[in-house]
């Protein structure tokens, strides 16, 4: 089946779908932070809290026990578990910010204790993280899958598209939420009711995926490309992950992810705000805005995706989209306060977008390059928890700078510093891919026919 193009694209597309919706769900109080506070009294430090709750149980230790849920039970279980789960974690999000829970004794019992933070904020951290559990673990999955699918075919143009396709839900959640929360009399329910919903559309698309997948595995047995039963030599031991972690190219890998990613996904939380500040606009049009920053990453994705699986060159790919990070950081600090311009300010975000676009394009795959497929899973579930540390760390930082300073300008120097720790180590990969050949420069695909 992943022989035919129309098939191993059409399982791209349906497991694609679930992220799109759940990158919509991550983004959707993005361009509400002013109506937040004003509607429940929370303040930059609550919303960046709020913010962090995401990853809490992902660095907690969940993600490593979802890397050994993948690789031990299959892409089939766990992408059907993260989509569960992220689900489940929605509805208590929206019932912690719902009208009608603000009024409950519940409520009020969760306003009495750590008063800094409103009870409204407690339970929608509470979803938020449960939601950040499945949402990270159906990352890590959908890699896995893709890897499984395209093997030996367009793999990068693959994690490109799913990505692109992904991305698209950033765009649209900056421009629908706000529509959706003007049109029912301001309300930041609305749009958190309208998200919920996708990520159970969600769920089922995947669900649809894994008939398909299981008839891939019923099709390889019986080609003898696959073992009914697994040699226990191949299966899966927790020992195995003294594998990833005695992998000098895992460390790097992992440490440059999440240098990068965490000037950026903290950036979106605050990024509506900063431009509402920063160029003294209204909310609404500050998100729309933003909603530039995947507009490149979205439509050049997969081109660079295609670009390393036929042409290669992933290492420098990653130290151009670092490099474009820094000068995208140090101009939104220093030059769009004083140049004042919309026109300037979507120039910046759009050239972040590109930056977004050359470091996933060029990292995610360079996993499979590096890794034994036999702990890919666990590998991706590892490097997804380096990450949430500054996921979950980099959020409480940038509010209270932000509560501390009452501005933006050291939040985004923060964010500048990661990305020259980021460029710095693109050097060493470099040099260590060249000692030890794992091909990173390289294509992926040859003499396909």
């Amino acid at each position: 089946m992943n022989d035919n193009p129309v098939l191993r694209w059409t399982a791209l597309i349906l497991i694609a779908s679930m992220m799109f919706f759940a990158y919509m769900f991550v983004d959707v109080m993005s361009p509400l932070k002013s109506m937040i506070e004003a509607q429940r009294g929370w303040n930059s430090t609550v919303f960046g809290t709020y913010a962090a709750s995401e990853y809490i149980l992902n660095v907690c230790g969940f993600l490593i026990i979802a890397g050994i849920i993948l690789d031990k039970m299959g892409v089939r279980f766990t992408g059907t578990l993260s989509a569960s789960l992220m689900v489940g974690g929605a509805i208590i999000k929206y019932i912690g910010i719902s009208d009608w829970f603000q009024t409950t004794a519940f409520c009020g019992w969760l306003d009495s204790w750590w008063v800094a933070l409103p009870g409204s904020a407690k339970m929608a951290s509470l979803g938020f993280m449960i939601f950040g559990c499945g949402c990270e673990m159906a990352g890590t999955t959908v890699s896995k899958a893709i890897a499984k699918w395209f093997d030996g075919h367009e793999l990068s143009l693959a994690m490109g598209i799913e990505m692109a396709i992904a991305r698209i839900g950033v765009f649209a959640v900056m421009w629908i939420s706000p529509i959706i929360a003007n049109a029912h009399n301001q309300s930041v329910v609305a749009p958190l009711a309208f998200c919920t919903a996708l990520l159970l559309i969600g769920l089922i698309t995947f669900i649809v995926f894994t008939f398909m997948d299981k008839k891939l595995d019923k099709q390889l047995i019986a080609e003898g490309k696959m073992a009914e039963e697994p040699n226990p030599e191949d299966e899966f031991k927790i020992k195995d992950l003294g594998i990833v972690f005695g992998s000098k190219m895992f460390w790097i890998v992992a440490i440059m992810c999440v240098l990068y990613y965490s000037a950026i996904f903290p950036f979106q939380r605050y990024a509506p705000n900063f431009l509402e500040e920063t160029l003294n606009i209204d909310a609404t049009s500050a998100a729309r805005l933003f909603s530039f920053f995947p507009i490149l990453a979205m439509a050049l994705t997969p081109f660079l995706g295609g670009f390393i699986s036929f042409k290669g060159k992933g290492a420098s790919m990653l130290m151009a989209g670092s490099l474009l990070m820094i000068i995208c950081h140090l101009s939104f600090a220093f030059v769009l306060p004083v140049f004042a311009h919309k026109w300037f300010a979507v120039v910046l975000i759009l050239l972040l977008g590109l930056s977004f676009s050359l470091v996933p394009a060029a990292l995610w795959p360079s996993v499979t390059k590096i890794i034994d497929k036999k702990v890919l899973g666990s590998a991706y579930c590892l490097i997804f928890w380096v990450q949430n540390i500054g996921l979950c760390l980099v959020p409480l930082l940038i509010g209270s700078l932000r509560q501390s300073t009452g501005g933006y300008t050291v939040p985004m120097l923060v964010f500048s510093s990661f990305g020259v720790l980021a460029f710095l180590l693109t050097f060493l990969l470099k040099l260590e891919d060249k000692r030890k050949g794992f091909g990173l420069e390289l294509p992926e695909v040859k003499n396909e026919k």
